[in-house]
């Protein structure tokens, strides 16, 4: 890892005692003060809830500056990747350091198409599922199921085993995905066509059907393209530091894409988008905005405004730019604009950027807002959302998690915690 230790040391004086402690300074963003000793040398842990001030790895891969409004795939500046580069390449990237040439592109591009196809008696684990299944349920039940269809990739420590089943998982992701939407639909799988890129071939697998030929709208690829480059990663969070931790005890990549799966199910990730849209579809039509937006400026009531603002990025989000752009691209290619939800959104989009509520208080349509409307448009309902994002952020899980099995400090995650429970206490007696 590219991290040396600074001249300066931090001091520690408790219980009459001084202990130093290294402060290590990574390329760029806050210094780290390392606390592997504190517990040898003091016989106390450390508190942090949320781990929220504690670095728990080091890292190459993603570089995430809230207040100045900037985040870096492997120094790339994400905004710059999803004008000008595309997300196979952006993967490439993620789990090589570097953008590849036209030859490694070519390369990558046909080792992709090549795993695109799940075996076939994996697509009859749909079967077991209800219909009425959320999407994402059945895809963690069929991504954990991997490792029994291709346990010959499940060497972690044999670098060729890791590329392999990296490579399995960025193809076969749009596979799972889509024959999960299908089966919740009760239509025929469709199977992946190697002709298309990444990101028609997938829109042809969730919405063509065989009973009539289905042309895959280029402008609505080139923004699917774009929102999976824009999620593909973001640093340690709740579903990534998932995967590391799963990944520490050894276990094989596709459970730990598994477990990072359901981590991101939960709401307070990957759940903002499908927040959005009940938000959007509670309100129902244009003339009862106004009232919504008065109760959502009354801290008296418990409104919730969601799709406005970043709890990591305070003035700006260069992601929601792109979309912004990228959902207006869609709506006109599409001529979704009187669709009554998006009509909704659209107002308060140019409420949002009018409002003085809004401005003040930093609350600009994000990444989620724009994104809910473009998906909502191109077809998918809200249950697929998260579903979406999975498949994007896989590419940022597995580069992580090749990344831990890499590192030659690592070691099996073993957070502390503060015991507040009983003390130790006899089984009563049984007369």
């Amino acid at each position: 890892m590219n991290r040396s230790a600074s001249s300066n040391t931090a001091k520690l004086a408790y219980n009459a005692n001084e202990i130093e402690l290294p402060v290590i300074k990574g390329a760029r963003g806050p210094a780290v003060i390392d606390i592997g000793t504190v517990y040898r040398d003091t016989g106390s842990f450390t508190f942090d809830p949320g781990f929220t001030s504690t670095a728990s790895c080091a890292s190459r891969i993603t570089y995430v500056d809230g207040p100045a409004g900037e985040l870096l795939y492997r120094g790339y500046p994400v905004e710059q990747l999803a004008v000008k580069s595309n997300f196979l390449a952006v993967c490439y990237l993620l789990l090589h350091g570097e953008l590849p040439s036209n030859e490694e592109f070519r390369d990558f591009r046909t080792t992709i198409s090549r795993h695109t196809m799940l075996h076939e008696q994996l697509t009859r684990f749909y079967t077991g599922f209800r219909r009425d299944a959320p999407p994402m349920a059945i895809m963690i039940g069929v991504v954990g199921a991997l490792s029994a269809f291709f346990h010959d990739s499940t060497e972690i420590n044999n670098p060729k085993h890791r590329m392999i089943a990296s490579h399995r998982m960025i193809a076969k992701m749009p596979t799972i995905a889509a024959m999960a939407y299908k089966y919740s639909l009760g239509q025929p799988f469709i199977y992946p066509r190697n002709d298309l890129d990444y990101a028609s071939n997938f829109l042809q697998m969730c919405f063509a059907v065989p009973c009539e030929p289905y042309l895959v709208n280029p402008i609505v690829a080139r923004a699917l393209d774009r929102i999976t480059i824009l999620h593909a990663d973001h640093g340690q969070n709740a579903s990534t530091s998932t995967v590391r931790l799963a990944g520490s005890s050894g276990a094989n990549p596709f459970a730990c894409v598994a477990a990072g799966m359901a981590c991101l199910w939960g709401p307070a990730q990957g759940g903002a988008k499908v927040a959005v849209h009940n938000m959007l579809n509670e309100i129902g039509a244009i003339d009862r905005i106004p009232a919504f937006i008065a109760r959502a400026k009354d801290r008296g009531t418990d409104v919730p405004l969601v799709g406005f603002g970043h709890r990591i990025y305070r003035d700006f989000d260069p992601r929601a730019k792109v979309l912004q752009r990228t959902c207006h691209e869609v709506l006109d290619a599409l001529g979704k604009r009187d669709d009554p939800i998006i009509r909704v959104g659209l107002e308060l989009e140019r409420i949002a950027l009018e409002d003085r509520f809004f401005i003040d208080n930093r609350l600009y349509p994000n990444k989620d807002f724009y994104s809910t409307l473009a998906l909502r448009a191109m077809g998918f309902p809200p249950a697929m959302f998260v579903v979406l994002f999975a498949v994007a952020r896989t590419v940022g899980w597995i580069a992580h998690w090749a990344e831990m099995i890499e590192d030659p400090q690592q070691k099996i995650g073993r957070p502390r915690q503060l015991y507040v429970g009983p003390l130790r206490r006899d089984f009563p007696r049984q007369d």
